[in-house]
């Protein structure tokens, strides 16, 4: 990973935030400019020094995750810390991430003197666009969703609950090398697969179910997600119908992507093919989301959304259609941006398989 290159991006931003230092405080954006993958750690950057802050615990961690800014190590409170680097360093106005500071926080650094400039989604607009070590781990965790998948519906049996699947997913993708798995693993049997994010429960598994699985593994700190909808005996033939529509209309938004189009324009291709077979209420979520360091982040694929995609983001297209009292459908795949289209990252079939 490039983290030098990643701050000198970041300090481009300073004239624009009219700051003359930039603090984040989410650890996913620390884990982006600096490799930290420890739970508590800040970053301080100016535009000549950069300072990283951390407590006793991370220590001996940080000395070689982050070697190339100077160290501050505080026994209880970060605002001290921070306080005492912004007089070394002459700083009086920093911009900060509105979005992650607590208020008891912003009360505490506050009190330091410094000025506080509020910002949203500075790092985060930096993430969007993948590097290519970023790209290979988010390939990596994806082809173990993919033989998971794979090695899953084989298993599946009359009388199996939701839980003890999604217990079988999650254990499968450890054991093929997963660090651990993106999200808690969403599985929906027959007609709790009407709920877009049903937790699993006890319902067994019967003849003529859909099954629902929603899922994804960690790699290197990076994300998967994808869901299947597969057919546990003959389905119905409303839900049949059901399928072949929502892969129409995933087909329609992985169509639509491209370089410079929005999130909005992609949902809509998508909705419209929904819209057009007459269930429109039934699609009860916007269309996707970027991944990486986070299993939710931007761009936005969503109705009425002006995110522009840009060339290298990373984005799930997820149309789904939900009938209570019946069941649902989504089929969900990873989509590179490209400059004229776009690359679908998992390999696992999309067709409707019965088993």
């Amino acid at each position: 990973m490039d983290f030098a290159r990643r701050i000198e991006r970041l300090r481009a931003q300073l004239d624009r935030l009219e700051a003359d230092a930039f603090i984040s405080t989410s650890s996913p954006n620390v884990r982006y400019l600096t490799g930290f993958t420890g739970s508590n750690g800040q970053v301080l950057l100016s535009a000549q020094r950069g300072a990283f802050f951390t407590d006793g615990r991370y220590e001996r961690q940080a000395a070689h995750e982050v070697p190339d800014l100077e160290r501050f190590v505080y026994p209880a409170e970060f605002a001290v810390a921070f306080a005492e680097v912004c007089r070394q360093l002459g700083l009086s106005r920093v911009a900060f991430e509105a979005e992650d500071v607590t208020v008891s926080s912003h009360e505490a650094m506050g009190k330091t003197g410094v000025d506080l400039v509020p910002t949203r989604q500075v790092v985060e607009g930096l993430r969007w666009v993948k590097e290519n070590a970023e790209r290979a781990l988010l390939g990596d965790a994806q082809a173990i969703a993919d033989r998971t998948f794979e090695e899953i519906t084989g298993r599946l049996r009359e009388g199996l609950t939701e839980r003890e699947l999604a217990l079988d997913i999650d254990t499968t993708m450890r054991h093929l090398g997963a660090e651990a798995v993106s999200f808690e693993t969403i599985v929906a049997f027959g007609e709790n697969g009407a709920e877009p994010h049903h937790a699993p429960g006890d319902r067994s598994l019967r003849r003529g179910d859909m099954v629902k699985m929603d899922f994804g593994a960690l790699m290197g700190g990076y994300h998967s997600d994808m869901t299947r909808t597969v057919a546990f005996g003959e389905p119905s033939g409303e839900l049949r119908d059901v399928y072949e529509v929502v892969g129409r209309a995933q087909q329609a938004g992985i169509d639509a992507i491209r370089e410079g189009v929005t999130g909005g324009a992609v949902d809509e291709a998508s909705r419209g093919v929904i819209r057009e077979a007459g269930f429109d209420r039934a699609f009860k979520h916007g269309l996707g989301h970027g991944v990486g360091l986070q299993i939710h982040e931007g761009p936005s694929l969503r109705r009425g959304g002006a995110d522009v995609l840009p060339k290298g983001a990373v984005v799930t297209v997820e149309p789904g259609i939900y009938l209570d009292g019946v069941g649902g459908v989504r089929i969900e795949d990873m989509i590179e941006v490209l400059s004229d289209g776009a690359a679908p990252i998992p390999t696992a079939p999309r067709e409707l398989i019965v088993l």
